[in-house]
């Protein structure tokens, strides 16, 4: 019983991503574009979510930073979510909500991208990180679920919304994954050119 449902939650994730396939491929596209131009300008990437979305953050912006596949220089990406004393100085003299926010203006420049991480699209500081963004004049590649939430209604016909056609969390993160690792394949073939992934 136990190992049937184990094989079940391998066989529900492995049809969500053979749909979303279909489905995210042209705004994952819009996304890397956004992020190519973003860095090929000298930009940077700010990355921002909560709980595993604040992991994906720091995954997306280790392979940014250092590499993803294939060595190339350095790419500009900053996570939110890693420095506790900001976190924490900005939840105690504010509001947990301005945590992400008071970083983007802090650091956020024109033609920088913020790449916003919520599962159900409703994160209250990663919806005032986005507005942040916006006061910056950057575009905000989205990454959501459950039809993107909050999200959905405030982000600008620039920004790109990428959001996953499920209702469940877990299902939801474990195809961010893959889309953010599209993400970074995407930029670095455009910047080294084509080459055969390997599996």
């Amino acid at each position: 019983m136990l190992e049937q449902r184990i094989q079940q939650h391998f066989i529900d994730s492995a049809d969500l991503k053979y749909q979303s396939a279909q489905t995210l491929s042209k705004p994952i596209a819009q996304g890397v574009q956004a992020m190519l131009a973003c860095v090929t300008s000298g930009g940077k990437v700010l990355a921002c979510g909560n709980g595993g979305s604040a992991a994906d953050a720091q995954h997306f912006s280790a392979e940014f930073v250092g590499r993803f596949e294939r060595e190339r220089p350095e790419l500009g990406a900053i996570a939110l979510t890693t420095d506790t004393s900001i976190l924490t100085a900005i939840a105690n003299d504010y509001d947990y909500n301005r945590i992400f926010s008071k970083q983007v203006r802090a650091l956020g420049q024109a033609g920088d991208v913020l790449l916003a991480l919520s599962t159900s699209g409703n994160s209250a500081n990663v919806l005032a990180a986005i507005e942040a963004a916006h006061e910056r004049e950057m575009t905000v590649v989205a990454l959501t679920g459950r039809g993107g939430g909050k999200m959905a209604g405030v982000l600008r016909e620039t920004d790109v919304h990428i959001c996953v056609p499920h209702e469940r969390t877990a299902r939801i993160r474990e195809v961010h994954i893959p889309v953010l690792h599209c993400l970074c394949d995407g930029v670095d073939a455009q910047l080294l050119g084509d080459r055969e992934t390997s599996s």
